[in-house]
């Protein structure tokens, strides 16, 4: 293993995956200076994928031709639902490689495995793949990110003891809930003994800017600390956690991030009781739990704008911000497709990975924007 693995790695990664834009393409400027903070505050493990729109390229033009190769750590992935066959799906790490301008990455994960689609990655070949890629030295480390029951990751590492980590979404909100089940599967995956990256501490953003009910419990603490930072301590105190990825945004969030994180400090018992308080309000909340992965918007033949008509029907339902819920109900679908466009074929619930009830979602917002 590299000295960067395990133990040694800061346990605050960047996603970049929801980086900053302007007329639509990512604001590479913008990034750099975000770049810049989280290096210069020791920080150095970067987090993108072959399918995230930009990102690796984005990543090389600021991190990878900016910084000398041994000050940071690069994760991308290979996600085998886009690709054809084999050869086509092994053809995303070269392709990862020439975008990123990096003769190896250090982490390289098969993504978003799930109960329907981690059988098209034992039939394309792809373990075996991701090993012989690691022997040659272009990967040092192999894992897989996951979304999806217990049961489902109980036997992915059974049949693969060779995997080194896994990432999983794993927030407070999300704990105890059935279907995403963060508690049930890093139990899992600590039974098995593998390191894990965490992904969506955040869950999207909700919970750096949580319900109002949530924030009450965390201001009554007298704590002046961001709602993020809750979040962003919880995961990385777990055992077994050798990074958490936020993706940030803004500079600020950066800013925030790295203050805490710095210097990390686990919740300690008063912490970890407001954060269960925290958990109950948190998931008592109306909104609908779409944390904006966009990965249902490719699969929608009716070309919806799901999560931009979420997020509007959101700010009616938590805080009754009816004209804001209109005005941004109407951005989301300046395109002409309603929510009333849906026809209910559920490509969009197949690829959702917080395994919302979208259609029945669409309809609820139909009746409320559309009717």
């Amino acid at each position: 293993m590299s000295a960067y693995f395990g133990s040694d790695v800061p346990k605050l990664g960047f996603g970049m995956m929801r980086l900053p834009r302007k007329l639509a393409a990512i604001d590479i400027e913008e990034t750099k200076k975000m770049v810049d903070l989280f290096m210069e505050a020791g920080f150095t493990y970067f987090d993108t994928a072959h399918i995230y729109p930009g990102s690796e390229v984005a990543t090389r033009k600021t991190l990878v031709e900016r910084y000398p190769r041994e000050r940071f750590t690069l994760a991308t992935k290979l996600y085998a639902p886009m690709a054809r066959n084999g050869r086509t799906a092994r053809q995303q790490l070269d392709t990862s490689l020439e975008k990123l301008g990096t003769s190896y990455v250090d982490y390289y994960l098969l993504h978003s495995l799930n109960r329907s689609n981690s059988r098209k990655y034992e039939k394309l070949g792809l373990w075996d793949f991701v090993q012989e890629k690691k022997a040659e030295g272009t990967i040092r480390h192999v894992g897989f990110s996951f979304h999806d029951t217990p049961d489902v990751l109980e036997g992915i590492l059974a049949g693969h003891p060779e995997v080194e980590f896994v990432q999983l979404q794993i927030n407070y909100a999300d704990w105890e809930n059935p279907k995403v089940a963060s508690r049930g599967n890093y139990e899992v995956a600590r039974a098995h003994g593998a390191s894990i990256v965490v992904m969506e501490p955040l869950k999207g953003g909700k919970i750096a800017d949580p319900p109002a009910s949530v924030k009450k419990i965390f201001d009554d603490t007298g704590s002046h600390a961001s709602y993020a930072s809750w979040g962003i301590r919880f995961a990385a105190g777990l055992d077994g956690v050798i990074c958490v990825l936020s993706g940030m945004s803004t500079p600020g969030q950066v800013a925030d991030n790295v203050s805490y994180m710095r210097d990390f400090r686990p919740l300690d018992a008063d912490e970890r009781a407001a954060v269960q308080k925290a958990q109950a309000a948190f998931n008592a909340s109306p909104l609908i739990q779409c944390t904006e992965c966009g990965y249902c918007l490719p699969r929608c033949p009716q070309q919806i704008d799901i999560p931009g008509i979420f997020g509007a029907m959101n700010l009616r339902l938590g805080a009754g911000q009816i004209e804001a819920s209109q005005a941004a109900y109407t951005a989301a679908t300046a395109e002409g497709a309603r929510a009333v466009s849906c026809i209910a074929c559920g490509a969009c619930e197949r690829a959702c990975t917080q395994s919302l009830p979208i259609v029945d979602e669409l309809a609820r917002c139909a009746k409320t924007f559309d009717c």
